[in-house]
């Protein structure tokens, strides 16, 4: 088995190799978003934040910019700012740079207006394009990969099938010493204490307990009751009953190898020691994938019971489903189907084999069906106000 990326400096290796516009902020996203349209090849990361923001929820969005463009995914990186956002471009941009990779800055105000910064930023990420663009592929193991599991939309047959079968397949992976990384703190209430004995240190598991503990402790400091609001409309309309059985289907995606480690949202998974790691993020996909990512993993298998389209602008997203009918209602979009468990006695590790094969195929070049439609869904994490 081998595969082929793109070494990069620090030692990572891409599955893909993006030039990437951020836009700083809202008032730099359409800025960004016509220099990536103008350039073969470039993906725009835009949003709606940046500015008037305060503290520690600055702070994570200026590590997130950051970290998306560190990931190995990312052959090139322009910033796009306003200039007198809250997030500096100049610093995500010598951020990105400092991982080894070709980065810069443009400012808007200081290029007078839109035209023409749009038609410098053209003629800086043309030239990116065109030396990423010679950048050759090159064999690497399957302990340099890092991959994300994620699940949303979700009914019965996630739990029964399609969960169980990214568990196997990221015990697969974590024996050829790659690593994998679980997220959702809101879907772990009721089966964090089955996540936690699987710690190797009882400081890991406990650092995890307080993180879903954490959780639970925000949402009633607002008045509410996550177990009132979990699950979703969709989960229950799906015949998911309780935010326990919910749970309880989630974190089948983990597998059943060792919890060796646990991150804040966004922050870098580290190199060593390999294998499963679990990430403090919210339940919203497109925020809970974008933080796996910004932390360094170069590709994502979601689990969808009702059917998602959602992809992400940098890191291939591979859809499965447990639902049978859900696979063939949404073949535009599900990527493989683990519903032949249910429906034809396909056992979970046989699939969990061919889930794995596909994780290969897809990080040797082999396009995802969300890739095919251009589904970028992005979204940054808030932990705080607006002001």
């Amino acid at each position: 088995m081998e595969i082929f990326g793109y070494p990069r400096k620090n030692g990572s290796y891409g599955i893909r190799n993006h030039l990437v516009i951020i836009a700083a902020s809202a008032c730099a996203s359409e800025t960004a978003k016509n220099i990536a349209n103008s350039v073969n090849g470039a993906v725009a990361l835009t949003h709606q934040h940046g500015c008037c923001q305060i503290g520690d929820d600055l702070q994570l969005s200026i590590d997130t910019l950051i970290g998306l463009g560190k990931n190995p995914n990312v052959g090139a990186a322009l910033v796009v700012g306003l200039g007198c956002e809250g997030i500096s471009a100049q610093e995500v941009a010598g951020a990105i740079e400092s991982s080894g990779k070709p980065a810069a800055s443009i400012i808007i105000q200081e290029h007078g207006g839109t035209l023409r910064t749009v038609q410098e930023g053209v003629r800086i990420a043309l030239m990116m394009a065109q030396d990423i663009s010679a950048q050759p592929r090159t064999p690497f193991p399957a302990g340099e990969i890092i991959l994300s599991l994620e699940c949303g939309g979700s009914d019965p047959t996630s739990g029964v099938a399609a969960n169980p079968t990214m568990g196997e397949c990221s015990n697969i992976l974590i024996a050829k010493g790659g690593s994998s990384v679980l997220s959702e703190t809101t879907e772990m209430i009721g089966a964090e204490h089955l996540l936690a004995r699987r710690a190797v240190k009882k400081e890991i598991g406990d650092r995890f307990l307080e993180m879903v503990k954490n959780m639970e402790n925000q949402a009633i400091e607002m008045g509410e009751d996550l177990r009132g609001t979990q699950p979703t409309p969709g989960n229950l309309a799906g015949g998911i009953t309780t935010i326990e059985e919910k749970s309880l289907g989630c974190i089948y995606k983990s597998g059943n190898t060792p919890l060796v480690g646990v991150v804040d949202y966004a922050r870098e998974i580290p190199k060593q020691p390999k294998g499963l790691y679990y990430m403090d993020t919210p339940g919203d996909d497109l925020c809970s994938v974008t933080g796996m990512i910004s932390g360094g993993s170069q590709l994502t298998v979601f689990s969808t019971g009702l059917g998602t389209p959602t992809g992400h602008p940098i890191a291939p997203v591979i859809k499965i489903t447990g639902n049978d009918a859900t696979y063939h209602k949404m073949l535009d979009n599900i990527d493989f189907n683990t519903g032949t468990i249910i429906t034809q006695g396909h056992t979970v590790a046989a699939k969990g084999q061919e889930l794995f094969d596909l994780v290969i195929a897809v990080c040797n070049g082999k396009l995802t069906k969300a890739e095919i439609l251009g589904h970028r869904e992005f979204g940054l994490y808030r932990i705080g106000y607006t002001f």
